[in-house]
């Protein structure tokens, strides 16, 4: 009985420092008869979904139901059961190496690739678990959220669970279904912060706060208004009081005009295209189709601001390393407005992606106010997962690529 009782004493100690490390030991103290299996716990912690084991094409899309189920390592961190994720052009292009370089960097690994790779950069679903320093009033357990994941994320969406900072995610709005939920924030995010982190339309507030504002009165170009961040970037103005022009295919332009844009016209047809001149100068033009700085300097009217999503940045540094990528990209913005100054047009700025919650906050009540809806362009299964990506890859998209794993 002496023996029994020094040995509880440590083993009581070492629990209360280790916390659930001896979870086991206690199982077997108090019920003898029972031990607990390690496979069992270990097969609870196993979940399904896709991963990529080198750069490539859609074959390195490889699926397992046994891939390592993520858990909660900081404080701030959320655990979510996914519901619906996206696929994105991001996630075609890290597929094949995008960005590689500037992303090992990220992860403070700059020599190893970090293999297996989860993609996916937004989702709708459950929320079940909350790092000690997370807000459970405002991110209650249990309850339906949407996110996105940092680009510097090796596990992404793209399977059962994903586990992501605490301002990556919040309360799903309830008008929305898990598909649409699972459209909005990595689109409607980089939409928004090239409108109020780049081009500052409303300031300082619109950029720090969810209240936006400063489009009365503006007069803004979007360049694709039919894709995923086009479609979103003219609601989210609309919204704002802007009046907005737009370009795409011949067969979006109805669509697009249901968005709210005040004129829309085919960017294949050169006439078409001229009258765009009758609306000049513009405050701002945003890039959303991909065209980059180079299309800058062919537009033949004046305007305030070129804001492109589409930037040399990460493609300078994977060919050109770290270094000498950086003096491409001065180099490269700097020849830009040179150009653009000289032609007397406006400032030439590039557009990121930027999870921020106040932007997440923005999205969520232009929603909820029925100023933004989603554009799903189609959806798969989990288990057809690669069919998703090769839409992606095959362009001309109206709206998003979802995937469901209900």
């Amino acid at each position: 009985m002496k023996l029994k009782f020094l040995l509880r004493t440590p083993l009581r100690n070492f629990h209360n420092s280790c916390g659930r490390s001896v979870s086991y030991i206690s199982n077997i103290d108090e019920n003898k008869n029972e031990i607990p299996s390690m496979q069992t716990h270990e097969h609870k912690l196993k979940m399904s979904g896709w991963q990529i084991h080198n750069y490539g094409d859609l074959d390195e899309l490889l699926f397992s139901d046994r891939l390592k189920m993520p858990q909660i390592r900081q404080s701030n961190e959320c655990l979510v059961k996914i519901q619906a994720a996206s696929v994105n052009p991001i996630d075609v292009a890290m597929l094949g190496g995008y960005g590689a370089t500037v992303l090992k960097v990220l992860r403070c690994q700059p020599s190893v690739i970090e293999f297996p790779i989860t993609l996916g950069r937004e989702f709708c679903g459950t929320l079940i678990q909350n790092g000690m320093s997370v807000n459970n009033f405002k991110l209650p357990i249990g309850q339906r959220v949407w996110g996105v994941v940092p680009v510097q994320n090796t596990q992404g969406a793209h399977a059962q669970y994903v586990c992501v900072p605490d301002y990556c995610v919040a309360m799903a709005p309830q008008t929305l279904s898990h598909t649409e939920a699972a459209s909005v924030l990595y689109a409607g995010l980089t939409a928004w912060s090239g409108i109020y982190i780049t081009a500052q339309l409303g300031g300082i507030c619109g950029a720090l706060t969810a209240d936006g504002g400063g489009g009365a009165q503006k007069r803004v170009l979007v360049l694709g208004g039919s894709g995923a961040v086009g479609s979103l970037a003219i609601q989210i103005l609309k919204a704002q009081a802007c009046q907005v022009m737009s370009t795409c295919s011949e067969n979006a332009i109805d669509m697009v005009k249901n968005l709210g844009a005040d004129c829309v016209v085919d960017y294949r047809n050169p006439s078409y295209m001229a009258t765009l001149r009758n609306y000049a100068p513009y405050d701002l033009v945003l890039d959303c189709s991909g065209q980059g700085s180079e299309t800058a300097q062919s537009l033949d009217f004046a305007y305030g601001q070129y804001v492109t999503f589409s930037s040399p940045i990460l493609r300078n540094i994977d060919s050109s390393g770290v270094g000498l990528g950086l003096l491409k990209n001065v180099a490269n913005i700097l020849e830009a407005n040179v150009k653009s100054l000289t032609n007397r047009k406006g400032l030439i700025k590039y557009g990121f992606f930027i999870p921020a919650p106040q932007g997440i906050e923005l999205l969520k009540q232009l929603v909820e106010r029925k100023k933004l809806l989603p554009l799903i362009d189609s959806c798969y299964k989990f288990q057809e997962l690669p069919e998703a990506f090769k839409r992606v890859k095959a362009g001309h998209l109206r709206g998003k690529v979802v995937v469901t794993l209900d």
